[in-house]
């Protein structure tokens, strides 16, 4: 919710430059705090005592602390012990990624949380990793003013994705005016007063008055508690299609504590498959879509959509894969988005491997 609530504003105003008539109409830059207050109302302040009643009208108990399993169908919250009659559902997460960088942990980083709830945009914004949070919040901060340096250290930004969709993707951002070092790893990091400086590999610095660091994403599986269980800590969790760990048939792991597919969405969905199974009700025999099957959309401008196989991972995977491009200037109704919309160069061609 708060990413996509700093990244509306400047796509809606990009989509709405491209348009005859609106473009004309359009001046100055976007209102960086009114973005910030709405992300705030959205998000409510990141106080969610209003989904309580919900709950209660459901008959959910809620527990709030931190919660670990303490044998068989037991869960240790505080000074609570639940002790569950059918199974238990773990949903704990993950935490973003610290590489081992020189400097790094002492000079106080963003992650993810911090970029998509910041009270206030920084004038400079360096950013590590190019994958899907770091293309989004360069794109976001970007949009808002912020001058912005984002260093990948692959070769393209969007590495997991088809590499027609990063160059386009590239190509917008650089248009932004995001400062794109691709190739390139960061050696150390340091504080200067309020202003980090990161070293790179061939010598240069990007220097910033905040850092993200958005370069992947680690299970939180220490303190639940799995060794009383008898599973070790330190990794994801392996489930079966139902999310059911295998010889714990009381047991169920949904999201990206699993390691199947580390979307939102895919959690909600996940949490059907487990709960059906629970209530005798089981649905993955017709339904598994998680996985490698799993849809995801990455919400730069343009976005970049997809499902299952990339052409790469088809070929990792020994799949026979035909490739079709088909720009969306083949549709007519393409061209009511504006200039550049719909032709084959811009943001608009799709793709499809069978």
């Amino acid at each position: 919710m708060p990413s996509k609530a700093l990244l509306r504003p400047g796509e809606l105003l990009a989509e709405a430059r491209r348009v005859p008539g609106a473009t004309e109409a359009i001046s100055g830059p976007l209102d960086a705090a009114a973005v910030l207050r709405r992300r705030d109302e959205l998000i409510n302040n990141l106080d969610d005592s209003s989904q309580v009643p919900w709950l209660e009208e459901r008959g959910i108990a809620l527990f709030r602390g931190r919660g670990r399993l303490d044998g068989e169908k037991r869960v240790v919250v505080g000074d609570d012990v639940l002790e569950a009659r059918r199974a238990v559902i773990l949903a704990g997460g993950t935490a973003p990624a610290l590489p081992p960088i020189e400097g790094l942990a002492a000079s106080s980083p963003w992650t993810n949380r911090e970029a998509t709830t910041a009270k206030q945009l920084p004038e400079r914004l360096v950013v590590l990793g190019g994958g899907v949070v770091g293309s989004e919040l360069s794109q976001a901060y970007g949009s808002l003013g912020t001058r912005v340096i984002l260093i990948e250290g692959e070769r393209r930004l969007l590495p997991r994705e088809e590499e027609f969709a990063c160059e386009q993707v590239t190509a917008s951002l650089t248009e932004l005016g995001v400062d794109i070092r691709t190739a390139q790893k960061a050696t150390s990091v340091h504080r200067e007063g309020d202003t980090v400086v990161v070293t790179l590999g061939d010598g240069s610095t990007a220097v910033g008055d905040e850092l993200l660091v958005a370069t992947g994403r680690v299970p939180e599986t220490h303190e639940l508690g799995l060794e009383t269980v008898g599973i070790p800590a330190g990794g994801y969790i392996k489930v079966d299609e139902n999310t059911r760990v295998p010889g714990k048939d009381w047991l169920y792991v949904i999201g990206d504590l699993n390691g199947r597919a580390l979307f939102t969405h895919m959690a909600k969905y996940q949490a059907a498959l487990a709960s059906g199974h629970i209530l005798g009700r089981p649905m993955a025999a017709t339904h598994l879509a998680d996985g490698t099957g799993a849809p995801r959309v990455i919400f730069t401008d343009p976005q970049v959509a997809a499902v299952g196989h990339t052409t790469a991972t088809a070929a990792a995977a020994g799949i026979t894969v035909r490739v079709i491009d088909l720009p969306t200037s083949g549709n007519a109704g393409g061209s009511y988005y504006g200039s550049g919309a719909a032709a084959p160069a811009a943001s608009s061609s799709t793709r499809s491997a069978r």
